[in-house]
């Protein structure tokens, strides 16, 4: 369903630059969450954009991300109408942030979330896991992120933060009914 929800917010914001207000009811989706939005093309980044847990409905950050992911990642021009089509939707739920030391941290199971001051960096479980990242690589380039020295992660005045995600996209759907 969310997958159903963010594919229709990408399309609304593509093409009319409109925010999906028609969102489906539901007990769980109308819990507080936290998500990300990753959009794809042939299988490479087009946009993402997520939020951190929060008091809002998953629905809703669900169908907020997806228009973010779409017009507002700084990385890439906006998602263009006949776009919409080949683009490949992935959502991930993401769980409640924790404090973490870095000698727990698992790649590819948790998410970091890496502050100081002002600056934070976030990245997803699944990105120290598509480039086959160690932890010390993983926090690395989360300080990075953040726009931090990559060694940053060792200052106590350096907050570490994990999370898990559950991740679904809609090519996992398609390849599972071929």
């Amino acid at each position: 369903m969310l997958l159903g929800v963010a594919r229709r917010a990408l399309a609304l914001a593509a093409e009319r630059r409109e925010t999906l207000e028609d969102l489906p009811e539901g007990e769980r989706l109308r819990e507080p969450g936290g998500a990300f939005v990753t959009l794809r093309r042939r299988g490479r980044l087009r946009g993402c954009i997520g939020q951190l847990p929060s008091k809002e409905a998953l629905v809703r950050v669900v169908a907020y991300c997806a228009k973010g992911a779409a017009l507002e990642d700084p990385r890439f021009e906006p998602v263009r109408a006949d776009e919409v089509a080949g683009l490949d939707v992935e959502v991930s739920v993401i769980s409640p942030l924790e404090e973490m030391s870095p000698e727990c941290i698992e790649p590819g199971k948790h998410g970091l979330v890496i502050s100081k001051g002002w600056q934070r960096g976030v990245l997803l479980p699944q990105v120290a896991a598509e480039r086959g990242w160690a932890a010390e690589r993983f926090l690395e380039e989360t300080c990075a992120k953040a726009g931090l020295e990559r060694d940053a992660w060792k200052d106590s005045a350096t907050r570490i933060q994990a999370f898990t995600a559950d991740v679904f996209s809609e090519s996992d759907f398609e390849s599972k009914d071929d």
